[in-house]
């Protein structure tokens, strides 16, 4: 076990994330370049005999006011994660991190289905807790549950033709109507986020400034991030951020303009990144994260029943694991953090 240290490991580090079958985004530098304002990364590496990287953590600090740091990792480990060697050198490796920054806690949201028991029973034997019962966007920092297209070896008819009918009614609808969707630049942003702003308002949820999107955009683009607008009569009336990483394509943000909504321009963009995705000759087209709660009735069936019209499977994963290395401070401190939480939804309603 090492970690990274220098620009010739940081190398090593990215080969290995993006050939890996388990590659994930937010486990890459430069995601993590994209959040150091507040987290610092570390890369833990496993290795086999050879010294040759088998397994890797990518892990963010954090210090918290009152408790001190935190640590989180995102969509990882990235190795065989049945490799009960491999998961041990990672743990040990997160357990120096911990020593060195006085940390309270490890978290960790990986991309792994909640049935899968070998895994478990792995992490629980090396010391981790199993947090598996949350249900909405508000219970986790990472999605719990999302809907996952599986593109691997497939054609643009294939794909298509595994869309619900209505879906593919409403993707040759946009077009029939005029709507053209175009590659955007940096200077696009700010249209795209003068529509996000415009979604949170009407769908309840907090914006993050365009500074963040044009770091977005520094870090990531051209190879890891695109724009994509939708436009009727030359005015731009939807868009997407698409992120490409490894073998996956991930549907980050969306906006839509409450004008125009008839024309379906939300459908055509999902078609256009996808078609993305199959040209990358990727192996998913990740849609994100929806609500556990799949009943008409919730607020959020809409969106359930909008990716699950192209056909993606509903995957459901683990939740969180942790090590509370301080379990007292870190009670504390999920009790704080579930209540600003709250107190942020019910500001946001009240703006309303």
């Amino acid at each position: 076990m090492r970690f990274v240290t220098d620009e010739e490991s940081k190398k090593e580090y990215k080969k290995f994330l993006e050939k890996h079958d388990r590659c994930n985004f937010q486990q890459s530098l430069e995601w993590a370049k994209v959040k150091e304002d507040n987290w610092k990364p570390e890369v833990i590496l496993a290795e086999n005999e050879e010294n040759n990287v088998v397994g890797s953590l990518c892990v963010w600090i954090r210090k918290m006011p009152i408790f001190g740091n935190i640590m989180y990792a995102s969509r990882g480990p990235v190795c065989d994660i049945h490799d009960e060697s491999v998961m041990k050198q990672l743990t040990e490796g997160a357990n120096e991190l911990a020593k060195k920054y006085k940390a309270i806690v490890l978290r960790i949201e990986p991309d792994i289905l909640k049935d899968d028991k070998e895994f478990r029973e792995i992490v629980t034997k090396l010391g981790y807790k199993i947090k598996d019962d949350a249900k909405d966007f508000k219970d986790e920092i990472q999605p719990r549950f999302v809907f996952r297209l599986d593109i691997k070896d497939k054609t643009e008819d294939e794909v298509f033709a595994g869309f619900h009918q209505k879906t593919r009614y409403n993707v040759r609808l946009a077009t029939r109507k005029g709507v053209t969707v175009k590659e955007g630049t940096r200077e696009d942003l700010k249209d795209f986020h003068n529509i996000m702003i415009e979604t949170g308002k009407r769908d309840g949820f907090i914006i993050r400034p365009l500074s963040y999107f044009e770091k977005m955009y520094d870090c990531l683009a051209p190879e890891h991030m695109k724009v994509l607008m939708a436009y009727y009569e030359g005015k731009p009336i939807s868009g997407v951020i698409p992120i490409f990483y490894g073998n996956k394509t991930w549907y980050l943000y969306g906006a839509s303009s409450n004008k125009h909504r008839n024309l379906m321009p939300n459908y055509l963009l999902q078609w256009e990144m996808i078609k993305m995705a199959l040209k990358r000759k990727d192996d998913v087209y990740d849609f994100r994260g929806v609500s556990g709660v799949v009943d008409k009735n919730h607020p959020q069936y809409g969106l359930y029943r909008f990716k699950k019209g192209f056909g993606a499977t509903f995957t459901e994963f683990i939740g969180e694991i942790y090590i509370p290395y301080k379990p007292i401070k870190y009670k504390l401190y999920k009790f704080s953090e579930k209540a600003f939480r709250t107190l942020r939804q019910i500001k946001s309603k009240l703006k309303k």
